[in-house]
């Protein structure tokens, strides 16, 4: 959940001092590696421009100046630095509850949803995330690492730093399987709960179109949220001695790679307001060069 720095220096006089991880990355392959370099560019590339476009349309256009897409821009800032995973799980959660506010009470939505409510979310959503990278970050600096030091992962993720540690981390991995419980398996109980009742409340509609209309407004968040819990469970919620080292690269690399690319793709390709600010905002340009 959160990015090591890959030099760590520890000044303990009983251990043999380590003052680097050696990470042994995707393959040693270097044919492999030239091809992996040209894939993660053009997927940080795209990830770059979709992220940026969404926030910047959100912000300018506004009619993009509503609750959802307020959260949607804080998701989409997240995943242009992407450093504090349990961020991401609290700003879901907030945007299920925007749906479910939008759908179960229409009336009240303006009321409920207000300026205030939103940014409430928003910075306890940030300050979760950060809470919990720092704690593990504390946490994992306190153990004595006396070798080996080569990390078989492309980035010191906690599991991975923890299994280089020559003590008991008993600490460490209960503190992650509770944190993990309090910011991932919460934050997706209350989704699951939310979303249960939107269902409910979608079947007593009359009309066939407004229930597609009312589905289609959730499902770019549906798919996002199975998206990032699904791997993100994988990972986190497994007894730390089943870590498979390569299906857990497979599985990081998908969340902290392949995730933040996919997200703006799902919220700008399936959402008519985004669309309709990008067709905007493409006149304007082309009205000024004129």
């Amino acid at each position: 959940m959160i990015l090591y720095n890959a030099s760590i220096v520890f000044n303990l006089s009983n251990y043999k001092r380590v003052e680097e991880f050696i990470l042994l990355g995707l393959t040693s392959n270097r044919d492999i590696q030239i091809l992996l370099f040209v894939i993660f560019l053009s997927v940080y590339v795209i990830s770059l421009i979709g992220n940026i476009i969404i926030v910047f349309l959100s912000t300018i256009n506004s009619r993009l100046h509503t609750p959802m897409y307020y959260f949607l821009r804080n998701l989409s800032f997240l995943d242009i630095w992407y450093t504090t995973r349990g961020t991401e799980c609290y700003l879901l959660l907030s945007m299920a509850y925007d749906r479910y506010v939008a759908i179960c009470s229409p009336l009240h939505y303006t009321n409920i949803m207000h300026p205030t409510l939103c940014l409430q979310m928003a910075i306890g959503s940030w300050v979760f995330g950060l809470v919990d990278s720092l704690v593990h970050t504390v946490f994992a600096m306190q153990l004595p690492y006396c070798g080996p030091n080569v990390i078989n992962h492309f980035f010191c993720e906690v599991p991975s730093v923890l299994e280089m540690a020559c003590t008991d981390t008993y600490v460490n991995k209960t503190l992650i399987f509770w944190f993990a419980m309090l910011v991932v398996i919460g934050p997706f109980c209350l989704i699951l709960i939310t979303y249960g009742n939107i269902i409910f409340s979608i079947l007593k509609i009359k009309t066939s179109s407004g229930k597609r209309k009312a589905f289609s407004t959730c499902a770019s968040h549906i798919i996002v949220v199975s998206l990032f819990y699904g791997t993100i469970m994988f990972i986190y919620m497994k007894p730390g001695s089943n870590h498979e080292a390569d299906q857990n690269k497979m599985a990081t690399l998908f969340y902290s790679v392949i995730t933040p690319m996919l997200n703006p793709l799902i919220y700008t390709l399936r959402n008519k307001d985004m669309k309709g600010a990008f067709v905007d905002l493409t006149r304007k340009k082309i009205r000024s060069d004129k």
